[in-house]
């Protein structure tokens, strides 16, 4: 605990590796006792998301040899492309909602029947590991009332693509601010009680993540990488120079719907 009277930074933003708890085996459960019977859904809000959302749920595949089975739920946004066929090939129940990430995510959470909540976004894959790390942290009792993300990365091996990832890992160390592109887990009581994702056009992430508060949140040294075509497309810096413009008028406490506006 830090002089100030908050977790140091150490206590925030890490969680211990699979193995710290005791001898696990490769898919991250202990040695010498059964699985735990851990209640998740996996939410992932899609609008026309079939370039990526194969290979995010190609991702989840290996959690049933972590010992548990996810539900995993589509919270669709009125795709016209081939996103709800390649969800129920998976398995995942489609649930149709209007379009909106924040209308989505909340419509998804209604939906989902899991003791814990995992918020995915539809382009990002979560690293081998993922499983085994989200048992370690969902066995603790303290964390039902903390959340989790994932270290953010991106598909792209370009020097921008480093240093974006860099600026990432800074503005959550020292704000607190990781993105939906991070991923979210959470209990579904804390969630509730925090008031759930709002129906916002844009910054629904921020406003949850501040309503759970930087001394609440833990990092997985796991990666969560996302497609980088949108920062390939309008440019590293241009894109995130506009960011960083939405996340400022949102602290000057700019509408999001006007902020939307420039977004795009």
């Amino acid at each position: 605990m830090g002089s100030s009277g908050r977790p140091d930074d150490e206590d925030l933003w890490r969680v211990p590796m699979p193995g710290a708890l005791g001898p696990l085996d490769a898919h991250g459960r202990r040695l010498g006792t059964p699985a735990p019977d851990l209640s998740i859904s996996i939410v992932i809000p899609c609008l026309n998301a079939e370039t990526g959302l194969k290979r995010t749920l190609d991702s989840l595949a290996n959690a049933e040899r972590s010992g548990f089975l996810p539900e995993i739920i589509i919270a669709d946004g009125g795709s016209t492309d081939a996103t709800r066929a390649i969800a129920e090939t998976a398995g995942a129940r489609v649930v149709d909602c209007a379009p909106g990430r924040g209308t989505q995510l909340s419509a998804g959470a209604r939906a989902a029947k899991g003791d814990w909540l995992l918020f995915l976004h539809a382009d990002t894959a979560l690293e081998r590991g993922w499983a085994a790390s989200v048992m370690v942290f969902t066995r603790n009792d303290r964390n039902r009332d903390r959340a989790a993300v994932f270290t953010f990365a991106l598909d792209d091996d370009s020097p921008a693509a480093r240093r974006l990832e860099g600026m990432v890992h800074r503005r959550n160390r020292w704000l607190g601010l990781p993105y939906g592109d991070q991923g979210l887990l959470i209990h579904r009581r804390f969630y509730r009680r925090l008031g759930g994702y709002r129906d916002i056009p844009l910054m629904e992430d921020v406003d949850f993540i501040r309503r759970i508060g930087m001394s609440r949140l833990v990092l997985f040294d796991v990666r969560a990488v996302t497609s980088a075509e949108r920062y390939v497309r309008a440019g590293y810096v241009r894109r995130a120079l506009r960011n960083l413009i939405c996340l400022t008028l949102y602290f000057l406490r700019v509408p999001p719907r006007l902020i939307a506006r420039i977004y795009g």
